[in-house]
């Protein structure tokens, strides 16, 4: 037994030393037909062109824009590009719509280029903030930047510093005797209005102190030229491209897209803390489009629309109620009072002029139900244009709602409402043509004999009646008047007798 143990010990060593071999040579012919696998593969990545998304508008910075271009940039990063560029012609735009594209920019993590361009175009005032935001911020000869001061938000917004300070000096220097005095107390008078500004100075000086601040920390961020950065918000100064690429506020100056794209490949920049360097070089370049959202987006965050279509919300709930039924109405006012309150949510609005707008709605409505003589229609044509000239908080151009446009919504409203009045009024001078009191004096036929109580038929219906004399079935009847739902009746020819009588 322990001879066989130690013959079958021995015997099986040779065996499992051949085995290894073999194992071996079968793992290292699996790594050889790998390896050239892997080297393939990475090969084609390494092969593969780069992709860049190229974004452009040309136009204010709107709701529509902001929306366009943040989906934009997401998808780009989504789809593994290599870059976005952002083409773009703007006067500027509103400050929330800019803050959300340059929250989108600061936050991608594929670096995104601005480009003003074509030649002519300009980024001014909002285009500058976004411009600055920018991984790479370049511009097309023949085009500028800069005027980036906030617009004074309300009415009759004044101008940081004030003005009755601009009129002493002015007046200080017309005057030939005396220029010294003159100017020393308009200087009195400024240095006395800068210690205790006027409410509308104090609120232009923070929109401004904030948004000198705001483009201050966006170009040290980026490394450009801060100090031009808050000259171009406290003195609404301007510069060429050529003059941006000497003072280092842009990095490139480029003719079109594709020479903007050549000058990129092989640069390096810093995106979420990691540095990459562009291979660009034969990449593909995808023009994205705004879609179908965006032009809905863009034409009903148009303030006028808006405020047409809240207008035919209005109506239609209103003549939905007037008239229960109708159907069509309360639908299409329903669907356009929505789109209009989501439009003006999007917009900058004076929530004290659309109070007003409402309230005047309310009084023209109002004026079809009560005997107001004219006083509730024509106030609320009053406070409807006021309140229309108080919607829109902002002087920014293309964001207002035309003077004439809104007076003419004001009197049309009122017309419609004094039509609604006039019909009223008509309709209850008619005479009754259905209910209770129109079939009182109707003619009928007893359907069975009865006495106290019985069934007749009138205006082709059936109807329980009374009678204080006995009726045979097929007499004729007329209705005398009504108690609820029976009818009181009595034998035709009596009712002629005392017609008569």
């Amino acid at each position: 037994m322990v001879t066989a143990r130690t013959a079958g010990a021995t015997s099986g060593a040779p065996r499992t030393a051949r085995a290894r071999p073999a194992l071996a040579v079968l793992a290292g012919a699996a790594l050889l037909a790998g390896a050239p696998l892997s080297d393939a593969a990475e090969e084609k990545a390494a092969a593969a062109p780069a992709k860049v998304v190229v974004l452009s508008f040309d136009g204010a910075v709107t709701p529509a824009i902001s929306d366009y271009l943040v989906r934009g940039m997401r998808r780009a990063a989504d789809g593994g590009a290599a870059l976005v560029v952002v083409q773009m012609d703007t006067p500027g735009g509103l400050d929330t719509s800019m803050r959300d594209i340059i929250k989108q920019i600061l936050a991608s993590t594929v670096p995104v280029a601005v480009f003003v361009g074509p030649s002519g175009a300009r980024a001014a005032s909002a285009g500058t903030y976004i411009l600055y935001a920018s991984h790479f911020a370049a511009m097309a000869p023949a085009t500028n930047l800069g005027a980036a001061t906030p617009v004074a938000i309300g009415i009759g917004g004044a101008r940081p510093g004030g003005d009755k300070g601009e009129e002493a000096d002015e007046k200080a220097e017309e005057t030939k005797d005396g220029k010294k005095e003159a100017k020393k107390d308009g200087a009195k008078d400024k240095d006395a209005k800068e210690k205790a500004p006027a409410p509308q100075d104090t609120l232009s000086r923070k929109q401004i102190h904030d948004a000198s601040a705001y483009i201050r920390g966006l170009a040290q961020l980026r490394g450009r030229n801060a100090e031009w950065a808050e000259r171009a918000v406290r003195e609404a100064v301007s510069l060429s491209a050529k003059e941006a690429l000497e003072q280092k506020v842009i990095d490139i100056v480029a003719t079109d897209v594709a020479d903007l794209i050549a000058k990129l490949d092989g640069r390096k920049v810093t995106v979420q803390g990691v540095e990459r360097t562009l291979a660009l070089r034969g990449a593909a370049t995808e023009f994205v489009h705004p879609d179908w959202r965006t032009e809905l987006l863009a034409v009903i965050t148009n303030p006028s629309v808006a405020l047409i279509l809240m207008m035919i919300g209005i109506y239609g709930l209103f003549f939905e109620f007037s008239n229960p039924g109708f159907v069509l109405p309360g639908v299409v006012g329903a669907i356009s009072l929505l789109l209009g309150l989501f439009a003006l949510q999007l917009l900058p609005v004076n929530y004290a002029g659309l109070a007003l707008m409402l309230l005047g709605l309310a009084f023209m409505v109002a004026e079809a139900f009560l005997p107001s003589f004219g006083a509730l229609g024509i106030g609320g044509v009053v406070a409807f244009v006021f309140g229309g000239l108080m919607l829109i908080d902002t002087d920014m151009p293309g964001f207002g709602v035309p003077v004439a446009f809104i007076v003419t919504l004001g009197v049309v409203s009122a017309l419609l409402m004094f039509a609604i009045v006039g019909l009223a009024i008509r309709a209850r001078s008619r005479p009754v043509l259905a209910g209770r009191e129109e079939i009182a004096g109707s003619a009928g036929v007893v359907v069975d004999d009865f006495a106290g109580e019985g069934w007749v038929r009138t205006r082709g219906e059936l109807w329980r009646a009374v009678s204080v004399v006995p009726l045979a079935k097929g007499e004729r009847v007329r209705v005398k008047g009504t108690k609820g739902l029976v009818l009181e009746v009595e034998p035709e020819q009596h009712a002629t007798q005392g017609e008569k009588t």
